[in-house]
Formats: C-alpha cells, structure tokens, sequence
C-alpha cells in the first residue's frame, strides 16, 4: 500500500504543482516563498542537529510556541526548524522569530518522494514532532528510514477520521507505528490511536490549555479609549454564513445599547473585503481595521480586523466573545475552535451546537461555567445584553485552574520531548 501511496503522489506531481500556482494567484499562498512547497532550496548553512516541528495551521503553531521557547532557553545555540502550510501560520512565525537566527521558518514541501528526502538531507533533524493530526506517509517513512526519533504532539485523530484510516487498516498500522510515541491531547484521540495500533500512547491533555500571557498583548491606545466609550462585544474565527449571523445580533442588541461596537475577528482574513462589499450596502457602518490603523471612527458600527495574531488583545477587553466554526451544520465533523485563550483572559465563550474538534475542552468549560451554547442570534443577544449590565471581572481562581491544568499537561510534554532527545 504504501508503494502504492508513493506511486501515487509522484504521478500526481505535476497536478499538485498546478495547483500551488492556482493558490498562489487566488492570494493563498506567499507570493515569494510559495516554491518552498514544490522544490527543495539548498543552502550553506550548518543545520546539523536540528529539531524540526510541524503543524499546519495557527492553532497548531500557537500550541507549540511555548515547547520551541522552553527548548531556547535551555540551549540558546539549538538550532530549531518549524514547518507548516498556511500563509497566515508562516506570518506568526516570522512575527515571533524574526530576530532569532537559530529558528527557521519553512513552508511543507508536498509530501513526494523526492522532496521529502531532499528535504530531510538538507535539515539533517535529530528529532521529528508533528503536531495535531498531521500525518504525512511519505515523510514518517522516510523518517523512520534514518531512525530519527519521531514524537506526534498533541495528537488529534476524530472518528471520522479514524473511518478514514481504517479502511487501510495494514497501512494505517506501518504508518502509525512508526512514531515512537503518541501524546494524545483526549480521550477520544487516545482510543482512536489505539485502533490504529499506534505504540507508546499517553493521554497527557490538550497542549492549547498551556499558554503565557505578554505585555505585548495591548491594543493602540486610541483604539482602548474608543472601547472604554462604548459597548463591546466581539465574534471571533468567523467562517462563511456566521458573519450574517453576528451582524443579525448586533442589531438586536442596537436595540438596547445603541453605542454597541461589534468586533469582527474572521478566521481567513482573506474573506475582509468580501464580508466589507456584502454588507456595506445594508445601512451598517462596517470599519475594516488594519493593523496600522490607530483609529475607530465615532459612527462605526462594526469592526472586521484584518490582521492575524490578534486575538488576545480584544480578548483582554471583551467581556462576552462569540466563537466560530460552530454554527455551520455542514462542518459538524470539523466544527469548533480553540476557546481556551478567551477563557484565560476572563471572557464569557458563547458557541454554536458544532464543536467537534474541542468537545472535552467545552465540557470543561461548561462544567466551570465559563462557556454556554447558543442556537439563534436571540439567544445570543440576550446573553450578551445581560452581560453588559456590569463590568468585566475576571475570576481568578477559575483562570488559575486552567493553568494549572495546562502547566501540567506542558511538564508532561516536555518530559516526553526530553527522553527523545537523550535517546
């Protein structure tokens, strides 16, 4: 099978090039780093001994932010590799790392014979982490090959998915038995990595509950007066159909405060004008605020944010934060975002009925009364129109709980990165 799987991408090549010149003209790709995907760039540099991480998307790049930190720190001079696929992802990290020569940001290649071994000559890793549900044949053989230590962080494998595999059930063991061990971030995820005969499998939690908090998470001081002028609510990792769904909101609770300010945060930025063209022509005063935009206007209604990484710093300010991803029936096997920064920053989560990727983190915070579901813009109107009746007050001890539990679940993860490496 996995011949078959090799044969198979490498036919298929040209198509997946094609492609990548397709994405690159729709805006989906880094007009000048896009050939990282379909090449391998040779370089003089001295990469020996590097540890690579990969994962595919912000969320996954935030979970492993703090591992790459805590690696820093305790070696300065250790040389870090991260991976991932999505334009915005490789923006957080040039963001985060631009001034730390020993970490390299390098967008996937596809995953074809002959890039992944070129691309593992060239980086020479001493140790692998894939992040969440990545899952690359090609790559974990050709890992495997060298006996470079491999590590899934985090891992997340959904029913749906785990039908997927099993229908290649021979394959599906050569590939996942391959890593050397399996951190499991639910119970779910655990058990499914069992039937996929996965070995060394431990459930530790859900790494995204580990996270700092910085002084750099501060709004211009402009935009913060602005917000102290008004009501503010904010929707944040909208996809398509749940903008129209906040805006129906706003306008109930315009009915009761009349200064409200809704804060839109979409998940792709790359949706701002579309959403802008949509709904300009419908009587609302629809601001698109760029990240060097100081100001709000007095009679704007409606923020969309177009700037990525930007989530905390309206967290801070937001006592109510509506997340997306979870009222679209059609993604009900993918729903959900991560909540677990809001609820860090004390902000009240409301959510749609679809939250699939993050069912044992809602329970959690269900159970602490921190996130409520919602079915309608009624609903969600009233809950926020009531929260405003008072000030934001964070309750400490529920966010201490939180981190404890998270700082838990990083010592784990650490432990396990440190015994690869010293193998």
């Amino acid at each position: 099978m996995f011949f078959l799987y090799r044969t198979i991408t490498t036919v298929f090549f040209p198509i997946l090039i094609l492609i990548i010149y397709v994405r690159k003209f729709l805006g989906k790709e880094d007009n000048k780093r896009y050939k990282e995907k379909i090449s391998i760039k040779l370089s003089r540099l001295q990469k020996n001994q590097t540890i690579w991480f990969h994962g595919a998307s912000i969320g996954e790049i935030m979970s492993i932010i703090p591992l790459i930190e805590y690696l820093i720190k305790k070696d300065n001079s250790q040389k870090i590799l991260i991976t991932s696929v999505t334009l915005s992802s490789g923006q957080i990290i040039e963001k985060k790392f631009s001034n730390n020569k020993n970490i390299y940001h390098h967008y996937l290649p596809l995953d074809v014979s002959h890039l992944t071994k070129k691309f593992l000559d060239e980086w020479k890793p001493k140790l692998v982490g894939f992040v969440d549900s990545e899952i690359w044949p090609n790559f974990i053989h050709e890992i495997k090959k060298r006996s470079i230590p491999l590590i899934l962080i985090n891992g997340r494998i959904t029913n749906k998915t785990l039908k997927k595999w099993l229908l290649l059930k021979k394959f599906a063991k050569t590939i996942f038995s391959s890593f050397d061990i399996c951190l499991a971030c639910s119970k779910d995820s655990f058990n499914n990595l069992k039937k996929l005969e996965a070995k060394n499998i431990r459930y530790i939690g859900n790494l995204k509950y580990f996270s700092k908090q910085t002084g750099e998470n501060k709004l211009n001081y402009s935009i913060i007066q602005s917000f102290n002028k008004r009501k503010v609510w904010c929707a944040v990792s909208t996809h398509p159909g749940e903008e129209q769904f906040c805006i129906k909101t706003h306008q109930e609770i315009k009915k009761i405060h009349p200064n409200i300010l809704t804060v839109i945060i979409p998940r792709h930025i790359n949706r701002i004008k579309n959403i802008y063209s949509e709904h300009k022509k419908k009587d609302i005063k629809i601001q698109i605020l760029n990240k060097e935009d100081k100001i709000i206007k007095e009679d704007t209604e409606i923020i969309l944010v177009n700037s990525v990484g930007e989530l905390s710093k309206y967290y801070i300010y937001c006592k109510s934060v509506f997340i997306g991803k979870s009222l679209l029936k059609r993604l009900q096997h993918v729903a959900g975002q991560n909540p677990i920064e809001a609820a860090k920053l004390g902000c009240k989560i409301y959510h749609g009925p679809y939250i699939y990727n993050f069912l044992e983190v809602y329970e959690y915070l269900h159970i602490n009364n921190i996130s409520e579901k919602i079915n309608s813009t009624s609903e969600l109107s009233k809950n926020i129109i009531n929260d405003l009746k008072k000030p934001k007050k964070i309750d400490f001890e529920k966010i201490e709980k939180i981190n404890t539990y998270g700082n838990n679940i990083f010592s784990e993860t650490t432990r396990e990165l440190n015994k690869l490496l010293l193998s």
